[in-house]
């Protein structure tokens, strides 16, 4: 069973690849067709990584569209001895630390910033990229799952940089450990290792945003109260 399994998966790999080997042959002969077929397949999920990289996720729609143009420019380069995912995916992550060095010289002092986790419910737990995915659901739903996504966006952005990338590129882009090595050049044993410190500082987070949102709601009953009984006498 597990041999078939293996061999499914090469199968698939050999055919992955040799799509790409197709696409990047268009990409090099200067394919208008090819190159809107790669921004098409591409564009969202760069979109959304550069998004969750940067301080100010304004800028990712521009960070965005100079990815396409490296890639335009630099697929003379590519000689496939990554997958073609791997290396869009390198390249927009070098494009967003620019961004970051760019951001902490010269807006930083502008504005300010004010696997498996586990949920308010004991025992409970949920996904990082199932919270980030946008999902059919009655009012009610989309409302918690809204609420949600803000806490666990907002606690994404307090896990420390180096940290904060691999678990985007494990948790929420579904990238195996040895791709994560490649597109970072770390060996394997870092990227579990970040990956591991990554997701205690994501339900560090987490917590510390739980207690601070109850303290307020405490305060905000407290307060409502003491108007009700205010008005009352």
């Amino acid at each position: 069973m597990q041999a078939g399994t293996a061999m499914g998966n090469l199968v698939s790999a050999i055919g992955i690849r040799a799509e790409d080997a197709a696409l990047v042959a268009e990409l090099k002969a200067g394919s208008e067709e090819a190159f809107a077929q790669l921004i098409g397949q591409y564009s969202q999920p760069i979109y959304s990584l550069i998004a969750r990289s940067l301080q100010d996720p304004a800028d990712a729609a521009d960070i965005t569209q100079d990815v396409f143009i490296k890639v335009f420019r630099n697929i003379g380069s590519f000689h496939g001895d990554s997958s073609l995912r791997t290396w869009v995916y390198r390249i927009a992550l070098h494009e967003a630390s620019n961004q970051r060095r760019w951001w902490k010289r010269h807006k930083k002092q502008e504005i300010t910033i004010d696997g498996e986790f586990e949920s308010d419910d004991p025992g409970e737990t949920f996904l990082l990229r199932d919270t980030l995915a946008s999902r059919d659901g009655s009012p009610f739903d989309k409302a918690i799952q809204s609420e949600m996504r803000a806490r666990v966006e907002a606690a994404l952005h307090e896990v420390p940089e180096s940290f904060r990338t691999v678990l985007i590129l494990r948790e929420i882009e579904g990238f195996a450990y040895d791709e994560i090595a490649e597109i970072l050049d770390i060996n394997m044993g870092t990227v579990k290792s970040r990956l591991m410190r990554g997701r205690a500082a994501m339900r560090q987070a987490l917590e510390t945003r739980e207690a601070l949102e109850s303290e307020q709601r405490a305060a905000a009953s407290k307060r409502a109260t003491e108007k009700w009984l205010e008005a009352a006498r």
